[in-house]
């Protein structure tokens, strides 16, 4: 089984450094290249073509955000996976609305940022379903709206499940469903939304008012 691949793209050194040696120490991770702004990352990913780009949300030249956009738009299969100091900001917020596969904080411990890296490189998202609503309570569901009658009621109500932080085989016992069958409506929905992960697809639910951030 080939490692995964990871692009570190951080303006301190120090930081992409410490990073470097977290990842290479594992034997299924390995580190191919690292970038020092958001323009050098958007050509690394298209040179490189990684599993996984861990990007800094605030960088010289082009920000995380739009680093996020254009890697996103250019479709490539790289999933982002964005670091910040801080939780829920506006830049994350700005991220996760642009196709980042979810966000971490600079303070992660080596264990949790070597299972994020492996999570995401697998195709899943890495945003709890309450950081989602945090979001959006915090800076509202601006986005285009989702298409969400396109749905069937199944679809609808799996989606509804998906933004309580449901996992296919949870979603499948509620349902009393096989997870194969969770997981190929879970791919329905995905790409009747035209979205890429769950994150997406919990925002549009947000968007759409299907479901509503939990007061606290």
């Amino acid at each position: 089984m080939s490692a995964i691949r990871v692009v570190i793209a951080d303006d301190q050194a120090l930081v992409r450094s410490g990073f470097r040696m977290i990842v290479d120490a594992r034997d299924d991770l390995e580190v191919v290249g690292e970038a020092e702004n958001g323009r050098e990352a958007v050509e690394l990913v298209r040179e490189l073509e990684p599993d996984v780009i861990l990007l800094d949300i605030r960088m010289p030249e082009l920000d995380g955000i739009e680093a996020t956009r254009e890697i996103v738009d250019a479709g490539s299969a790289t999933r982002v996976l964005v670091l910040t100091t801080f939780d829920v900001d506006e830049y994350v917020h700005g991220a996760i609305r642009a196709g980042a596969s979810g966000f971490l904080l600079k303070d992660v411990r080596p264990s949790e940022l070597v299972d994020a890296i492996r999570i995401v490189a697998a195709g899943n998202a890495l945003l709890a379903p309450a950081s989602v609503a945090r979001l959006l309570e915090r800076f509202g569901g601006d986005g285009p709206g989702a298409p969400i009658e396109t749905l069937t009621d199944r679809e609808a109500e799996i989606l509804r499940l998906l933004a309580e932080g449901l996992s296919n085989s949870e979603i499948a016992d509620s349902l009393v469903l096989g997870e194969t069958t969770v997981k190929t409506h879970v791919s329905n929905l995905l790409r009747k939304l035209g979205v890429r992960d769950r994150v997406q697809a919990v925002i549009a639910a947000y968007d759409a008012g299907l479901v509503r951030p939990k007061s606290r």
